[in-house]
């Protein structure tokens, strides 16, 4: 029985999160090599970075299972700067449409952090400035960070999601994609092991 195989890629921007678009888009098909392979989760096309592609069926289901609670860390760029109320709604909790978000790890960041130009500018408004965050959930929605930042006034411009759990970004380049080691993969399945059945109430 072959192994399982599990890869790192650095989702560029405008790179759609599937292997095949009936229109002609940029598809992970441009930047993966590996048949057979599917993304865990996913990257709207208009963010960036930490994208994990496996053919192991239930770990993947694990990672992408909100029962985990595994850490998702982004670092995002926001339209103006947010003041300590906004950063301290982000870290209790919102009310979005679809319900409360679970609480959030946030930084406001001094320095710019030291990522690639992305290839189509962000779009920028005179005379206002902008922020960078580090932003951690444990929880996955559909644009889930761009909504918390909008509702709290402060508009996202660009999301770079720069780890899962324990896996990084570091050492990649947009587009580029790597073998998870070992060691990576054995930190991988640590943070969602399996559930155990549970045992049937009454008898031995």
């Amino acid at each position: 029985m072959a192994r399982p195989r599990y890869f790192r890629l650095f989702k560029p921007y405008d790179v759609l999160c599937q292997f095949t678009d009936d229109s002609g888009r940029a598809t992970l098909a441009d930047h993966v090599a590996e048949p057979g392979v599917y993304p865990v989760g996913r990257l709207d096309r208009d963010s960036e970075g930490l994208l994990l592609l496996t053919d192991d069926g239930p770990l993947a289901h694990r990672l992408i299972d909100p029962r985990f609670e595994h850490p998702r860390t982004y670092l995002v760029q926001v339209e103006r700067v947010p003041d300590a109320e906004a950063l301290e709604s982000l870290r209790r909790g919102l009310v979005l449409k679809d319900g409360p978000t679970r609480p959030a790890e946030v930084e406001l960041l001094i320095d710019e952090p030291p990522l690639p130009d992305r290839p189509s500018p962000i779009r920028f408004r005179k005379n206002v400035p902008t922020a960078w965050l580090s932003l951690t959930l444990r929880e996955g929605r559909n644009r889930q960070v761009r909504r918390m930042t909008a509702a709290v006034g402060f508009p996202t411009l660009r999301l770079v999601r720069i780890a899962i759990g324990p896996i990084t970004l570091d050492g990649l380049a947009p587009g580029e994609c790597r073998a998870l080691d070992d060691r990576e993969v054995a930190a991988l399945r640590a943070l969602c092991p399996p559930r155990r059945a549970r045992r049937p109430r009454g008898g031995s």
